[in-house]
């Protein structure tokens, strides 16, 4: 209950302040392109990124079995 209790004066002040009007947005669809465009670049080095770790992961733990392979067979 407390923590609705926080959340809500949070987000309270911060819903009011974007409603009110008091920052108005000029930025043109080049803008939007642009920032669409970063993101797209973005995304696109996560997904090597991602596949990176888990072969890394992977790679690990096939070493780690045949080290316990190897060990429970002496």
């Amino acid at each position: 209950m407390r923590a609705l209790t926080m959340l809500t004066g949070v987000i309270a002040p911060v819903t009011a302040f974007a409603a009110s009007g008091v920052r108005e947005d000029s930025s043109g669809i080049f803008v939007w392109v642009f920032l669409g465009f970063c993101a797209l670049i973005v995304v696109a080095q996560i997904i090597p990124a991602v596949m990176l770790m888990f072969g890394m992961a992977k790679g690990i733990t096939s070493v780690v079995k045949e080290e316990l392979a190897v060990t429970n067979k002496q």
